[in-house]
């Protein structure tokens, strides 16, 4: 996925994408499996984003996530440790799979909360939805080549919209 920053106008497939993804991972996790979330902007109507889907599976317990992770590995992801964020587990996804990020964690987790409630709050705030895309394109076009750069420069806006959901 590199260090590239490339954000496209919304399109409507990657919903059909998730679905794909979501629809092989199922019959893996089943019975410890509470659900597949589609987050981040590719989750939300209109919004543009890098094309790239992300997913939070949300398990029943903590010890379902050791044993998701060992799972996961049947079917080629690759576990990357929790990347600094406690309770939520990191894939590389397998080989021949489209884009995207998944991780797993319990319904309990701040940040599949985080990511829920600014998914949610921008589905139903169309104009916020608006400001945060042509946000993204600007700082795509700014630093095409420095994530680091594009991620923090929407972290005012980001902490903006949780504060207005009710989280921060």
């Amino acid at each position: 996925m590199g260090s590239n920053v490339t954000v496209q106008a919304y399109n409507p497939s990657w919903v059909q994408v998730f679905e794909r993804i979501r629809d092989s991972i199922i019959p893996v996790l089943g019975d410890i499996l509470v659900t597949v979330e589609h987050v981040g902007s590719t989750s939300v109507p209109g919004l543009a984003a890098k094309p790239i889907i992300d997913l939070d599976a949300v398990v029943y317990t903590q010890s379902d996530v050791q044993t998701a992770i060992q799972r996961l590995a049947t079917i080629g992801y690759v576990h990357e440790g929790d990347l600094g964020i406690t309770g939520r587990e990191a894939f590389i996804p397998p080989d021949g799979t489209p884009c995207h990020h998944l991780y797993v964690c319990t319904a309990d987790n701040a940040e599949y909360k985080r990511h829920v409630l600014f998914r949610d709050y921008l589905r139903s705030h169309p104009q916020d939805a608006k400001r945060y895309g042509d946000l993204k394109m600007e700082l795509a076009q700014r630093f095409p080549n420095n994530r680091a750069a594009y991620t923090n420069g929407k972290n005012d806006f980001v902490k903006e919209i949780l504060k207005r959901a009710g989280l921060e």
